[in-house]
């Protein structure tokens, strides 16, 4: 019943369960491997690391963060005991237990674990690899919710720099870099730059979403509230009412982002004087 073979067979069987969206009998399986291999194999071996992790991934899934970085962390310190301090699996593995930490909302260690997996892939990456777009994307990301907006613009240009380099100019990365670029300008109150990069991730969208995803609704809405705060109410107008055009088709009657989308409009319509246009929506 402890046969090293029998493990992989769970893992195996848990890895299945995960694809097919069941986490927990995911976990189910991946606990039996994890079992066979803390019993069978010395404290600092590879495949007990990978447990560790497979299972702490497994209860992210279900939600269960605490216990998530429970098993990253054990994870976590195999491989600082067994591989070297550049190995890219180890900035993985800082990287997992950095997400995960963002998720129970502790920001400052998120962002410690963020750094750690990003100077080791400066180490040994080529400086257009897009796990280092991705490493710069997650620290932006993170001093953005610490409200360091400043630095938040720094690592998010340099994850948009990488990505416009090396992606095709229609990825859906490029438009989340330029999303996120938009996010950090409009928040330092520079709503020019900020409709700038909106627009550059709505032309993406609009190429690669169906026209009644709820995203494109939301970038049309973002593009319209920075024309707003930029007092053009007319171009405002313009994009409300696409977002609340998709909303309308695609959600029910009763959904909070119909309201918001009715709202914006009311205002834009009061904010150009049509009250008798506002007072209908």
């Amino acid at each position: 019943p402890d046969h090293p073979d029998l493990a992989i067979s769970y893992n195996n069987v848990g890895s299945t369960y995960g694809a097919l969206g069941d986490h927990k009998q995911a976990l189910e399986y991946k606990l039996k491997a994890l079992g066979i291999r803390e019993r069978v194999l010395p404290p600092e071996h590879p495949d007990l690391a990978r447990s560790y992790n497979n299972v702490g991934l497994t209860y992210g899934d279900l939600g269960d963060h605490k216990q998530a970085l429970e098993y990253k962390l054990k994870a976590l310190e195999i491989w600082e005991r067994v591989l070297p301090p550049d190995h890219p699996d180890l900035a993985i593995s800082y990287n997992n237990v950095g997400s995960t930490y963002g998720e129970l909302g502790d920001h400052e260690q998120e962002l410690e674990y963020q750094l750690k997996a990003l100077v080791i892939r400066e180490r040994v990456l080529p400086p257009d690899h897009p796990a280092l777009a991705t490493s710069y994307n997650n620290v932006g990301g993170t001093y953005f919710n610490l409200g360091d907006h400043k630095q938040a613009l720094e690592y998010n240009l340099k994850a948009l720099g990488i990505r416009e380099r090396v992606l095709p100019p229609e990825h859906p990365d490029l438009a989340t870099s330029y999303n996120n670029v938009s996010a950090t300008y409009y928040a330092l109150g520079e709503h020019k730059q900020a409709l700038e990069y909106q627009l550059k991730a709505l032309e993406i969208l609009k190429h690669v979403l169906p026209p009644d995803h709820p995203d494109l609704a939301l970038s049309y809405s973002n593009v319209g509230y920075t024309y707003g705060d930029l007092g053009d109410h007319e171009k405002e107008l313009e994009y409300d009412l696409k977002a609340l055009a998709i909303r309308e088709r695609v959600l029910p009657g009763n959904h909070p982002s119909l309201a918001l989308s009715c709202n914006n409009i009311a205002w834009t319509y009061y904010a150009l004087g049509r009250i008798g246009e506002a007072a209908t929506h």
